[in-house]
């Protein structure tokens, strides 16, 4: 199952730079990685960056992720999925920027 990041360009930037990342400052403080699924994207966004510009969707396997994914309640008692340690580039499969529309962030295909 694919499952996604939404991160702001600076903070996919040191991403890259780096190889790996905790996270957004939303992250560090929870102490885990926030993704959504396809079907919770779209609500991430608009709960979390409304009216932002320039953010970068990253999708990723959760398979790939192991033991450290877990799949907890948050909004509404949905499961989201949350890393517990550090994200690797490599375990990115691809990303795509996720532009700000007139009614809100515009999804790439193949994202929902």
């Amino acid at each position: 199952m694919l499952i996604y990041k939404i991160f702001r360009a600076d903070e996919w930037a040191a991403f890259q730079a780096t190889g790996e990342t905790a996270g957004a400052p939303v992250d560090l403080a929870d102490g885990y990685i926030h993704f959504s699924t396809a079907a919770q994207v779209a609500e991430t966004a608009a709960k979390h960056f409304a009216g932002v510009e320039g953010l970068v969707l990253l999708a990723l396997d959760s398979t790939r992720l192991g033991d450290d994914l877990k799949w907890e309640p948050s909004r509404g008692g949905q499961l989201f999925p949350h890393l517990y340690r550090p994200l690797r580039l490599d375990e990115v499969l691809w990303d795509e920027a996720f532009p700000l529309g007139p009614e809100g962030h515009i999804l790439p295909e193949g994202a929902a």
